[in-house]
């Protein structure tokens, strides 16, 4: 028997996407005598004459009944003597198209209904865009209702071109086109009589024998700690799902984002101890020393994934308010989940066209590529690389609600030392947050920082004088007080680092290591500053440093 099959079906309001999985369902005998009769008896009042109406087996809501559409996802589970399935029935109206998408993170394989009459429509597209984007990679196009045109062969081979240039458009593979009729059971179980033109297999046997197979399997090892498991204190053990690859007791490991390492003490398949474990099973693992692990690390082997602090990604947007850049929002990729500003719509894309749209702002169900950044590093790579580390949801911190979902296109790697711009020269090194990035959160009512340069920067170097929230004189200094060291910028290049044993005061303006002004006008102001530092103390700085000679806060991509 084949593995286990997960697919989704979709395509416009009324294509037949529930009459198609029960008909498959009815006639392979995969239903209970009860639900056969009650079937029966719900069909006599339905709107096809008595006749058996193969979408009520799916259709469960009364609002679906009653307006012959589905609304939610329904998923059902079937054997047949040669494969397990999982289906997941989605709505065809634009509404729901976020139920749609959720249905297509699940799944291998996407069949999508094309009516015959209408040929492919603008949902047909959209449905394709988004299972794309949901990483399917394996298509089947049923050009339902061939019944509704006396199974000519011509009108097929017309909705066969528009599929073929809508695969090509989206660089879809392992597409398979199949013409059939879920209301008469035409190639859905058995070969039709009708359509002797048709060489091909029925649908359920095209999907009993399809082999799902990866396009690269991902590299190396890896696993999401999904919760860190205490049970007493002699015990520490790292729960999670293995992702991809194996791993093996004594194996080294890598702990993301902080970049330790450790070797596997033990590893746990339920209250089993194992040697080794692989791809798919949730595991409990033990290492040999004490490490930072929490929910959201990654522990990962012979694979390279970077901690980032920008995403660009492709996303569907679900909200029904519309999308405006500079709002914060949770970002949930893995299993971690922390603020992040989306602060650029690069383009939005025409769901009919494919076309690069130029846009401000995204309405419900639209797609686009953005650019969001983040309030710390997370680990995350291109959906193409690993996918778990790679998909996305938005979630409204107001409302809770799920505001779009997606994939990442580009991980902007942070440097792994400090994940932040530093200055160096010898042994003395620097953290320089003056290149911070303070945004105003418009749905939040609250600032948040974000840091867009990873450098490190030494003698001779160059620095950025402007950025969105700052705007720095080609001369001054900047006093690292937590550090203890002092950078001299002349002409917009560093000219000295030193410690402040090293340092003189000259008269130019002097910020610390945030760019907030340092209010000094002497040497000996300079003492006394270094004297009363404290930082955990509110009034020093209030008396110390002002913010916004440098500063601003901005609203992000506004001119402001």
């Amino acid at each position: 028997m084949k593995g286990l099959l997960k697919f989704i079906t979709c395509g416009s309001v009324d294509d037949g996407k529930s009459t198609l999985i029960g008909h498959i369902l009815y006639d392979a005998k995969l239903l209970y005598a009860d639900q056969e009769k009650a079937l029966a008896l719900d069909s006599k009042v339905g709107s096809r004459g008595g006749k058996i109406d193969y979408s009520l087996l799916l259709d469960g809501l009364m609002a679906e009944r009653e307006q012959g559409i589905t609304i939610d996802v329904a998923y059902r589970y079937f054997t047949t003597e040669k494969r397990s399935f999982i289906v997941a029935d989605t709505p065809g109206h634009e509404e729901y198209t976020r139920n749609m998408a959720v249905g297509a993170s699940f799944a291998d394989l996407a069949v999508i209904l094309v009516d015959a009459s209408q040929g492919v429509l603008v949902q047909t597209r959209r449905h394709a865009r988004i299972c794309s984007l949901m990483g399917i990679r394996y298509f089947v196009f049923a050009v339902n209702k061939m019944d509704l045109v006396g199974y000519d062969l011509s009108r097929f081979r017309e909705i066969e071109e528009q599929i073929g240039a809508l695969g090509k458009e989206l660089s879809l593979a392992n597409v398979k086109i199949i013409p059939l009729s879920a209301t008469e059971g035409d190639n859905v179980t058995a070969k039709s009589k009708n359509m002797e033109w048709y060489k091909g297999e029925p649908l359920l046997e095209y999907l009993e024998n399809v082999d799902i197979v990866g396009e690269e399997s991902e590299q190396g090892f890896y696993m999401p700690v999904q919760r860190v498991c205490r049970p007493d204190r002699t015990f520490r053990g790292s729960q999670g799902q293995i992702e991809s690859g194996s791993i093996c007791v004594g194996d080294e490991i890598t702990v993301l984002p902080s970049g330790e390492k450790a070797h596997i003490k033990t590893i746990f398949v339920t209250d089993r101890q194992v040697p080794e474990a692989h791809t798919g099973q949730p595991v409990t693992i033990t290492l040999d020393r004490e490490v930072d692990v929490s929910r959201g690390c990654v522990f990962t082997k012979d694979t390279d994934i970077p901690v980032c602090g920008k995403l660009n990604v492709s996303l569907l947007w679900m909200d029904d308010e519309p999308l405006v850049t500079g709002k914060e929002y949770l970002v949930k990729l893995g299993t971690k989940t922390i603020p992040g500003i989306l602060t650029e719509i690069r383009h939005a894309v025409d769901v009919n066209t494919g076309e690069k749209i130029a846009v401000h702002t995204l309405s419900k169900n639209g797609l686009a590529v953005c650019e969001i950044r983040l309030a710390e590093g997370i680990t995350a790579d291109t959906f193409k690389n690993h996918k778990t580390l790679g998909e996305f949801i938005l979630i409204d911190r107001v409302t809770n609600m799920t505001s779009a979902c997606g994939i990442v296109l580009e991980a902007e790697r942070q440097t792994q030392q400090t994940n932040k711009a530093a200055f160096a020269a010898g042994e003395i090194t620097a953290r320089g947050d003056i290149f911070e990035e303070f945004f105003y959160d418009i749905s939040g009512f609250n600032v948040m920082k974000f840091q867009p340069v990873h450098e490190t920067y030494t003698i001779g170097d160059a620095i950025p004088l402007k950025g969105e929230s700052y705007s720095y004189p080609e001369n001054f200094d900047i006093l690292v007080l937590r550090d203890k060291a002092s950078v001299t910028v002349r002409n917009g290049k560093i000219a000295q680092i030193t410690s402040f044993d090293e340092y003189a005061y000259t008269g130019v303006p002097v910020v610390n290591g945030r760019g907030f002004e340092i209010l000094v006008s002497s040497q000996e102001d300079v003492k006394h500053l270094l004297e009363e530092y404290a930082p955990e103390d509110p009034e020093f700085f209030r008396r110390r440093m002002k913010f916004d000679t440098y500063r601003k806060v901005v609203f992000p991509n506004s001119d402001k």
